[in-house]
């Protein structure tokens, strides 16, 4: 996966949230007929989904998220803004995280596939991003608009689950999309650094400059191992949500660490458009602060840090990774 990545941030971007987010989704808890009409485009090539929880005004905080669904006789009725829709404007499909029970809070969640082409559904503006470029982001704005009862994707009130399952899966995808931004600015450093000549010799041979080379490598390779570790979990079916966090917050900081190195190592080259150095470090920013607005380096320092302590003590994780309170002995 991060050897596609290593080639175009933005082309890593894309396919995450369409694997991850959208199909792997529907996929997962999708029935026979939305399978039928959702997936077969959608693996082919023709078509990419996207993905929508995060909302301008509370973000991720799916307790006081705004869109909401309301259940007539024969289809619901989606209202609100879905905000940061990476695919927005190519995607032909929506699957969408929203409040069908406020009463219930997370419980009254529900996800949902929306046609893009749905009357009430509108796109927001394309937002100039710093880097990811070659990725669209936009607004999804619901105005009244109307899908078929069987349009709700997995059962309703599950939609907190079917997103966070979704969005675990997406961490690893990031993780490898960190390594291959890490991986491609390494590439540029070693090559520029064997051609540019100093002091009559290539300035490869400067221990300075090995040192720096040697950290870029040493993060890289555990950022990879890291993130191996957690897709071989996922695979088995085994418990990921730590172990993902733990990939996508190192490869994250990785990729900055590295970027930020080749550009050192190039000096005043690293600083033009000439050279692919400065679309690394523009495109790193973004891993440490993707998926969602709460899903940054510092949560998942706290997700492991919970993780960590329920697995020393006797403490339950939801299915976010938070630890639950301990039940007391009757």
């Amino acid at each position: 996966y991060h050897f596609i990545f290593r080639g175009c941030g933005g082309t890593s971007t894309i396919l995450t949230v369409h694997n991850c987010l959208y199909a792997g989704l529907i996929n997962k808890f999708g029935t026979k007929k939305q399978k039928e009409t959702y997936l077969p485009s959608f693996v082919d090539g023709t078509n990419v989904g996207c993905f929508g929880i995060s909302e301008p005004g509370s973000g991720s905080d799916a307790a006081n998220m705004l869109t909401t669904a309301r259940k007539e006789s024969d289809h619901w009725v989606l209202n609100g803004t879905k905000s940061w829709i990476t695919n927005g404007y190519e995607a032909k499909a929506f699957v969408c995280i929203a409040q069908a029970d406020k009463s219930k809070k997370h419980k009254g969640i529900t996800a949902f596939i929306i046609p893009m082409d749905s009357p009430g559904l509108s796109l927001g503006k394309k937002e100039d991003k710093l880097g990811i470029r070659a990725s669209s982001t936009c607004n999804v704005i619901l105005e009244d608009v109307k899908i078929p009862l069987d349009s709700v994707l997995g059962k309703e009130g599950e939609g907190f689950k079917v997103g966070l399952t979704g969005i675990d899966c997406a961490r690893i995808g990031m993780a490898s999309q960190g390594i291959g931004i890490a991986q491609a600015a390494f590439d540029c450093a070693m090559e520029y650094a064997g051609k540019r000549i100093a002091f009559g010799a290539p300035i490869l041979k400067l221990q300075a400059v090995q040192q720096r080379l040697a950290k870029m490598a040493v993060r890289i390779e555990a950022s990879r191992l890291l993130t191996r570790k957690a897709a071989a979990l996922r695979d088995e079916g085994k418990p990921f949500t730590k172990n993902a966090s733990m990939a996508k917050w190192t490869a994250s900081e990785t990729a900055t660490f590295v970027s930020h190195n080749c550009i050192q190592i190039l000096g005043g080259m690293g600083y033009v458009a000439d050279m692919p150095a400065e679309r690394h470090y523009r495109d790193a920013r973004i891993a440490v602060r993707d998926i969602s607005p709460r899903d940054h380096t510092e949560s998942k320092q706290l997700l492991v840090s919970s993780s960590s302590d329920a697995e020393y003590g006797d403490s339950k994780l939801d299915r976010s990774g938070n630890v639950l309170p301990l039940k007391k002995e009757q």
